[in-house]
């Protein structure tokens, strides 16, 4: 029998017929494979911290459940917090001020980011696709002056620049627990959840947030924590929300109220 052509001989001989199934595969050329390739590339999202600890900085099960779900999305993420002094230091065990103590936000948020994080100023808008701010006090009292002056309150200057720069460019803003006070107090008009509007018994402790949230001249929407409701986006201002520990309610619903949250933000973006 005749010998078998070679492999680089098969090739050769069927490259036109290769090359006519890929320009009807790809009508705007090669090149179109390569548009699709970046259409596909992962998220970048970037994920403002406010210290370290539920009572004086960012609660650290919200984190880590932010980064978890970010993960599983497949995103890209770069942690920020601000180069500021605390407001003041709790002392967890206690619940109380540790008086003789001084700490500083970044260096405190850099434990939750084990070690991997930038100061807030360098947080652009053209580095990120997407940015999530979790909850705990420290949004109350570092990323803000919420916890001391309710509606009346400032926000940190680079925090309010980053809420606006990424509401401008039409990025998507993620926020949790007491964070959303952020996006009421800078987003003018913007809907945002904290849960409840009643403490219902001890349920919604921190229920009254809601009516600061109105005053600041936000829509409050109510939302469950658990899975079925979790979550609300405000689609035009792209800012979803969803309450996590503002609810007494078991870990796992607040870890999948937080995976919705995270779920839309990545939506939002396209990628």
């Amino acid at each position: 029998p005749p010998p078998l052509p070679s492999p680089s001989a098969m090739l050769t001989s069927r490259a036109p017929a290769l090359c006519t199934a890929l320009r009807r595969a790809a009508p705007g050329g090669l090149a179109s494979f390569h548009c699709s390739a970046r259409r596909c590339r992962a998220a970048r999202v970037a994920v403002v911290l406010s210290g370290c600890g539920v009572y004086d900085g960012t609660e650290i099960h919200e984190a880590s459940a932010v980064l978890v779900h970010l993960s599983r999305g497949g995103a890209e993420v770069q942690m920020y917090a601000p180069d500021v002094p605390q407001m003041h230091v709790i002392d967890h065990s206690k619940g109380q001020p540790a008086e003789a103590e001084s700490r500083n936000v970044l260096v405190e948020s850099a434990r939750i980011a084990r070690g991997k994080i930038t100061s807030l100023a360098k947080l652009t808008t053209a580095d990120h696709d997407a940015v999530i701010f979790p909850g705990g006090f420290g949004a109350a009292k570092n990323l803000s002056t919420f916890a001391v002056d309710g509606k009346d309150c400032k926000v940190n200057r680079e925090v309010e620049r980053v809420l606006k720069d990424f509401h401008k460019a039409g990025k998507p803003i993620g926020l949790c627990c007491i964070s959303p006070v952020l996006a009421a107090k800078v987003l003018s008009g913007a809907e945002v959840t904290v849960g409840h509007e009643e403490e219902e018994g001890g349920k919604w402790p921190y229920a009254g947030t809601a009516g600061a949230i109105k005053e600041l001249g936000a829509k409050h929407c109510v939302k469950e924590v658990t899975i079925s409701f979790p979550a609300h986006v405000d689609t035009k201002n792209k800012v979803v929300t969803t309450p996590a520990f503002m609810c007494e309610t078991a870990l796992h619903h607040i870890f999948d109220g937080i995976g919705a949250m995270v779920k839309n933000v990545l939506k939002l973006t396209g990628k």
